[in-house]
């Protein structure tokens, strides 16, 4: 049995993941890690879009959700403790944090060795070269000015 130690946490959103090496698992098109959270601590939203995920609850209390596609756009959350499951369909974008009031851990599993990650945010402000400012402003509805200091 493989265990995977306890991430660091202590970084601006209390969360870190820490990815699984198993051989032959590369060959089964499947990817397994460890989400650890401190106290208040997040997965910012972000989408797989290569792989649906299943995180299972290894201690504390998990908050996580995903929003269904446009144009519905539907949030489903469901808070999960010790034990409890939750399946993200592939490409959805989707969040989990830490509700409770010690760390958190949870196993994730993905259907894909290269499930692929894209934080919303780090796409949107981060790209290289930048989204123009004027059209993020008026995709997330905020002014010019925001859009260039986030």
């Amino acid at each position: 049995m493989i265990w995977l130690h306890q991430g660091n946490t202590s970084n601006a959103i209390g969360f870190q993941i820490t990815s699984a090496i198993i051989h032959g698992f590369d060959a089964l098109g499947i990817a397994i890690g460890r989400a650890d959270f401190a106290p208040n601590g997040f997965s910012p939203p972000h989408t797989h879009p290569r792989a649906s995920e299943i995180v299972l609850v290894l201690e504390g209390c998990v908050e996580i959700g995903f929003v269904t596609s446009h144009p519905e756009n539907r949030l489903f959350t469901k808070t999960l403790e010790v034990g409890d499951f939750f399946t993200v369909p592939q490409g959805l974008v989707h969040f989990q944090r830490n509700v409770g009031e010690a760390n958190a851990a949870t196993i994730t599993a993905f259907s894909s060795q290269f499930p692929g990650l894209i934080r919303v945010a780090d796409a949107s402000f981060g790209s290289d070269p930048k989204i123009p400012d004027d059209l993020l402003a008026k995709a997330f509805r905020i002014d010019e000015k925001t859009g260039s200091q986030i």
